[in-house]
């Protein structure tokens, strides 16, 4: 459980120094998963880059790859990868799109700034197999709690911070329990805790089937 202080402004923030590390995040056997899995969907990505990449390009112009500062294990920002699913200037657009969700999170069903091809992306996940790359430098887990964005963490609360005492996950029980159909951040972070509250690396690998079942059914995507 993360300890907390006060900062200049007397908001109370993590005390990393004295956080008690996860266990999930100094398992070798889950961090050999991580590698194995990393591996496999590094050379799946190698197969599907090309033809992504042109259908990426000749939809919308901008660039092939999204790449956005997330916060990890112990409040680390790393950047996160994805192929790019919205239009070139999203982010200054963002203030124009309304927001579905409750809490920290944004979300919009219909958010016009996604392209055709990047809802097909979202829709099939292949946008998220850049962050393969994420998980075999260690930036990331494949099971795990969902990564933040600089936005969220600078209004976490207190009990918000516990999220970040494990490695954020390219999948995790937000993923297995309704995706982006979850509007409610607190939901999500109700999952985050529960995941850790219940993880084991048998835990992780049934994780990693249900969200192969769930990619297949196709639901719950955005």
């Amino acid at each position: 459980m993360l300890s907390l202080r006060p900062d200049s402004s007397g908001n109370a923030t993590p005390d990393f120094s004295v956080a008690v590390i996860h266990p999930s995040a100094k398992c070798l056997i889950k961090r050999s998963i991580d590698i194995l899995g990393a591996l496999v969907g590094l050379a799946i990505l190698s197969l599907i880059m090309v033809p992504v990449a042109l259908a990426i390009k000749l939809d919308s112009p901008g660039p092939v790859f999204y790449a956005q500062k997330r916060y990890g294990l112990q409040g680390r920002p790393f950047t996160i990868w994805k192929f790019r699913s919205m239009v070139q200037n999203a982010d200054l657009l963002k203030q124009t799109v309304s927001n579905q969700a409750q809490g920290l999170i944004f979300k919009n069903e219909n958010d016009p700034r996604i392209t055709r091809i990047g809802r097909l992306l979202r829709k099939t996940s292949l946008d998220e197999f850049p962050q393969f790359w994420n998980v075999l430098k260690g930036d990331m887990s494949l099971v795990g709690t969902r990564p933040p964005t600089e936005d969220e963490v600078s209004r976490y609360s207190s009990h918000h911070w516990r999220r970040l005492e494990v490695k954020p996950g390219m999948t995790g029980q937000w993923q297995i329990s309704g995706r982006s159909a979850i509007k409610d951040f607190e939901e999500i972070v109700h999952l985050d805790l529960h995941y850790q509250d219940i993880w084991s690396p048998l835990y992780d690998l049934q994780v990693i089937v249900k969200t192969i079942t769930v990619l297949f059914d196709r639901r719950g995507a955005c």
